[in-house]
């Protein structure tokens, strides 16, 4: 967040300064208003493609086996281009090098998503999906797990089978 502040004002004060020497050039022909105009608008785009690029950076920089399963775009009343063209602002990936199974119930797998904001900490949530049957439960300290691997205590929630959670977890990795 701080280089892209610096970043911003970089390209503000080069914007000004281009159009400062322009004027010095020209001999002074063009408006006064136009060095304080043309730093706003530099760092207006650099702002709007910082954020655009946010998404396409951050997927480049995931470790490998992770896979992106939900995207959202959200546009912001006091960013109206957003109405035009939203950007990712968040999304959710799938861990699937952490995917754990059991051997007596290979439709059950417990893997890690890792959820990815603009502007907030990563987080890392294990999650059990029930491939099979379509549904998933919360791996919260009251789950337990039976001596053959079934599961006890989880309170499951039936997803629809074109989750794309549920489809990204049970793909095999």
């Amino acid at each position: 967040m701080f280089f892209e502040l610096i970043g911003t004002i970089v390209a503000g004060v080069a914007a000004a300064l281009l159009v400062w020497a322009l004027n010095r050039a020209l001999k002074g022909r063009l408006p006064s208003w136009l060095v304080p105009v043309s730093a706003g608008a530099a760092m207006l785009l650099a702002t709007i493609s910082s954020e655009y690029g946010w998404y396409d950076r951050t997927v480049a920089t995931m470790p490998e086996g992770m896979v992106v399963a939900q995207t959202v775009a959200e546009p912001a009343i006091y960013r109206p281009w957003t109405y035009a063209a939203p950007f990712v602002t968040r999304y959710v990936a799938v861990d699937q090098q952490s995917t754990r199974t059991h051997p007596d119930h290979p439709g059950q797998r417990i893997v890690d998503l890792v959820f990815y904001g603009r502007w907030t900490r990563t987080a890392k949530v294990p999650m059990l999906f029930d491939c099979a049957d379509n549904r998933r439960a919360d791996v919260v300290d009251g789950i337990e797990f039976g001596d053959d691997g079934s599961v006890v205590n989880a309170q499951w929630f039936a997803v629809d089978p074109t989750d794309p959670l549920l489809t990204t977890a049970c793909a095999e990795a």
